[in-house]
């Protein structure tokens, strides 16, 4: 499953970018470069949702959710 979101990427006053995700909150990132706070950015996302992902399936029993791979 791929998702697209919003990343807003503005100067910081300090040198370098900082980027948010407006869609996404708490998910901000910094960097030298546009590119560089936009990986960051996507790394802080990931993190989110990985860690939201633990929070929805802790105590649930280990076989309550069947993961499915599809390899293409």
């Amino acid at each position: 499953m791929k998702a697209e979101f919003t990343a807003i990427i503005e100067p910081a006053p300090e040198g370098g970018y900082w980027a948010i995700c407006p869609e996404v909150p708490g998910a901000n990132g910094q960097g030298e470069t546009v590119e560089e706070a936009k990986d960051n950015l996507r790394e802080a996302i990931e993190l989110i949702f990985q860690d939201r992902r633990e929070n929805i399936l802790r105590g649930l029993p280990e076989d309550a959710i069947q993961e499915t791979v599809l390899i293409a």
